[in-house]
């Protein structure tokens, strides 16, 4: 199992020690790093940065929002990333939801596995460049002839040609249908928490993956004394994305918690949490929940139910970037020489 460490998206100011703590998991044996954006910071200029102070570890989204961009914009992107970092980068895709979606990016949020299905299918087309760019989709349309259109567009061809016309594409999926759809059309899976401990929530939307299927799973490594201690943080993550990443009804977080088998506490955690309740929405959440995606305690507890991450068909660790050198090499320590 290979590691990789994620910065995510930067919360009120950039992160400290970026280039440092990246230099230094490059030098430890980490296969790739990967960024992530919401709504404050974007995921491909942080890489930029990176790949320009790094020059083996792979560089990938975990993951870019489709709305935010037309998919021949991403895949322009994805081409000057790839040949700034020689081959490096790994493009990392996610629909959101409505709430992100139609509230910051202003477009609409039906029908996402026929955008995203749509989407991954140009920028495939920009980065094979056979042929001009001519898609006439439901939700994408090159060139576009629809109101407003002055007639003019023509297809076009990508002017710089990709360092690779087989760049590796990821997709960002939750619900059953999605998984299953980015086993059929992605070359790998990002997870937004995963467990091998329940490894039966999605083996059947997996079924469709070929050899090479890449699934990069994240989870907090949290080295400390106490379990209890371990998963405090877990615990206020999956508060705020359980119970305030949606809207009652339409989170996809809430529902695959459900799927876990903790439907009851997931809607218990959702109310807490729009009723203004959050450290009660925190608390809601089970501890063995919690546990079951992360990998939190002392060092032998860590080692111990790392064997589980091993036996799954996890292919990559992604894990949240540790806040100094010091807990990055205890981190690369457990998981590499495991």
């Amino acid at each position: 199992m290979k590691l990789g460490l994620m910065w995510g998206y930067w919360g009120q100011l950039p992160p400290p020690q970026v280039i440092e703590i990246t230099q230094e998991a490059e030098r430890l044996g980490f296969d790739s790093v990967w960024t992530a954006e919401a709504w404050g910071s974007d995921a491909f200029t942080p890489l930029g940065w990176i790949a320009g102070h790094t020059s083996t570890i792979k560089l990938g989204t975990a993951v870019v929002q489709l709305a935010a961009r037309t998919p021949t914009a991403t895949a322009m992107a994805a081409i000057t990333l790839d040949h700034l970092s020689n081959g490096r980068f790994q493009l990392g895709l996610g629909v959101s939801g409505p709430q992100v979606v139609e509230g910051w990016y202003g477009r609409p949020s039906d029908k996402p596995l026929a955008r995203t299905r749509e989407y991954v299918e140009i920028i495939r087309r920009v980065l094979r460049r056979e042929e001009p760019l001519d898609f006439q989709g439901e939700f994408y349309q090159h060139p576009y002839h629809g109101p407003g259109s002055t007639g003019l567009g023509k297809p076009l061809k990508a002017i710089t040609h990709p360092l690779r016309r087989d760049l590796p594409i990821y997709l960002g999926a939750e619900g059953p249908r999605n998984v299953r759809q980015t086993a059929e059309i992605a070359d790998g899976w990002l997870p937004l928490y995963y467990s091998p401990f329940h490894q039966d929530v999605y083996a059947e939307s997996l079924a469709p993956a070929g050899p090479g299927f890449d699934i990069v799973a994240g989870a907090q490594i949290n080295i400390c004394d106490s379990v209890e201690e371990g998963l405090a943080p877990v615990k206020m993550m999956l508060g705020f994305y359980i119970g305030g990443m949606g809207a009652k009804g339409q989170n996809y977080h809430t529902k695959l918690m459900g799927r876990f088998g903790y439907e009851e506490e997931a809607l218990r955690i959702q109310e807490a949490f729009f009723e203004g309740r959050r450290d009660e929405a925190i608390a809601l959440v089970p501890d063995d929940f919690a546990d079951a995606i992360s990998l939190v305690g002392p060092p032998a507890r860590i080692r111990e139910r790392l064997a589980a991450w091993d036996e799954s068909p996890v292919s990559t660790l992604l894990v949240y970037a540790p806040g100094s050198l010091d807990n990055l090499r205890t981190v690369a320590e457990l998981v590499l020489e495991a």
